[in-house]
């Protein structure tokens, strides 16, 4: 029972991540019905706004289903927001037994949902494949506790740690696979930030090149506002939302307005950005998660103000040397080994010709 219990809850996680850049910030939950050991239902939460994923279920369910076994990946959620509580959607249809993969962190529900089904006389059973159903919500997990984004830094780099030849030349580190991959996580995160060392040496456009991705929202640290009027960034800044994070209002950051960016004017910490007043400001605007893509100068910033959670590192098995060529983190660094931030929870993973080792931090 308990294998074919996992079986199920794997169904639904898999169904959960179809919803993957669509929801945000809401979390992914997948749902499954199930009644005389066959599927007879199931649902995602497919976009923000949309009908959670055990109303989906529901509705393409292919017969009754009284007395059926539910799983979800997510408590049901028992308050009104954007859709009806999907508790009473449950006792309404007269399930018999709900399997929940984990409860909702979130203090509206924390438990309530569940306890309101076994109210209805509704078997619950809580904590299927839980650590699966943790990770797949993270991003919402940290930003419905701290109220700020889930950041997740991601480099590519040679065998030998660099992310440039000596001449500025980077093109490309990786093969498609891996670049593809962060195309996808640009489609999952709902915004990308980078320096303005980037913006300068790179004129990037930080949108998603796969077929029906998202372009995520641009965030830049740009404490004195530098970043050109003719850069990619700002002349598409109309089409795209685009923040660009100063430490104070000046002529310069007047006219990036009129060119349709938004402007964040943020604490000062060594007379840049404060990236903890930045982050909390991003979580304010309902930006739940980021991907932070460069410059090393940056990397080693967040990394030192605690902002960043998890790191992705693509590595190539390549080599091109060069005591000048830069590394993914740059800055001051620690001054000890025993400073060095270690990664937990780690895994690698092929991607042809490359490797993603990624962690928490």
């Amino acid at each position: 029972m308990q294998e074919q219990k996992q079986e199920y809850m794997r169904r639904a996680l898999a169904l959960a991540q179809r919803g993957a850049g669509h929801v945000n910030p809401n979390p992914m939950v997948g749902c499954v019905i199930v009644k005389d050991g066959k599927i007879i239902g199931e649902g995602w939460h497919e976009h923000i706004g949309g009908l959670h994923a055990e109303r989906n279920a529901f509705a393409h369910c292919t017969e009754d289903c009284t007395g059926a076994d539910l799983y979800v990946t997510l408590e049901p959620c028992c308050h009104w927001g954007r859709t009806p509580p999907c508790t009473d959607a449950v006792i309404e249809h007269k399930i018999g037994r709900v399997f929940v993969g984990c409860l909702d962190p979130n203090p509206l529900v924390a438990g309530k949902g569940a306890q309101i089904l076994r109210d209805a006389g509704i078997e619950v059973e809580t904590g299927v494949c839980e650590d699966e159903c943790r990770r797949v919500n993270e991003v919402f997990f940290h930003y419905i506790t701290h109220k700020t984004p889930f950041v997740t830094l991601k480099y590519a780099m040679t065998l030998d740690g660099k992310i440039a030849a000596h001449t500025g030349d980077s093109r490309w580190v990786t093969g498609e696979t891996a670049r593809r991959h962060v195309h996808e996580t640009r489609n999952r995160l709902p915004a990308i930030m980078v320096g303005i060392g980037t913006v300068l040496e790179d004129d990037p456009l930080l949108t998603c090149r796969i077929d029906g991705g998202r372009d995520p929202i641009r965030v830049i640290c740009d404490s004195r506002a530098r970043t050109p009027i003719d850069s990619r960034i700002v002349q598409t800044a109309n089409k795209i939302p685009t923040y660009i994070a100063v430490v104070g209002q000046n002529e310069r950051t007047a006219e990036l307005e009129r060119h349709g960016v938004h402007i964040l004017e943020c604490k000062t910490k060594n007379e840049r950005v404060d990236l903890a007043d930045l982050m909390r400001q991003l979580g304010a605007l309902g930006i739940d998660g980021l991907l932070l893509e460069g410059g090393s100068a940056l990397a080693f910033s967040a990394l030192e103000a605690g902002v960043v959670h998890r790191v992705q590192a693509y590595i190539a098995p390549k080599i091109i040397g060069g005591a000048g060529a830069k590394s993914p983190v740059g800055g001051l660094g620690f001054d000890k080994m025993v400073q060095a931030l270690p990664l937990k929870d780690v895994t690698c993973t092929p991607m042809d010709e490359d490797f993603l080792i990624e962690g928490r931090l």
